[in-house]
């Protein structure tokens, strides 16, 4: 297998990237009036979980590693709660709502995939 030398080559950093786009896209369809409320702290949080992964690929322990790719899941929780109160506000349609999460799932799992490959294997 071929070691990964970028992190933009992680298929989590690639998925927490779409991530991020969605929320950019999404937001901006959202009152003008939450532009520095709800949508600016999800753009923060979308942003939070691909850059951790991003400082995680970059440190050198495993320990440290861990510790980032844990705040990125933190972060994508945080974004989790933001996308339920942005349905239950409708400021985005169930449709989206349900494409949305479903991306944030497949995120959170390839996260803990990688938090769960460096507990079990060696350097």
């Amino acid at each position: 297998m071929k070691k990964i030398t970028e992190f933009n080559n992680l298929i989590v950093w690639q998925k927490a990237h779409e991530l991020t786009l969605l929320t950019y896209k999404y937001c901006k369809d959202y009152p003008r009036e939450e532009m520095y409320g709800l949508t600016s702290q999800m753009k923060r949080a979308s942003i939070s979980v691909q850059s951790n992964i991003a400082e995680g690929f970059g440190r050198r322990t495993r320990k440290e590693k861990i510790r980032f790719y844990s705040i990125a899941e933190g972060s994508l929780v945080e974004l989790q709660n933001q996308i339920i109160i942005s349905k239950d506000l409708k400021f985005i349609s169930d449709e989206y709502y349900k494409k949305y999460f479903h991306l944030t799932i497949e995120v959170s799992k390839l996260i803990r995939g990688s938090i769960r490959s460096l507990i079990t294997t060696s350097y």
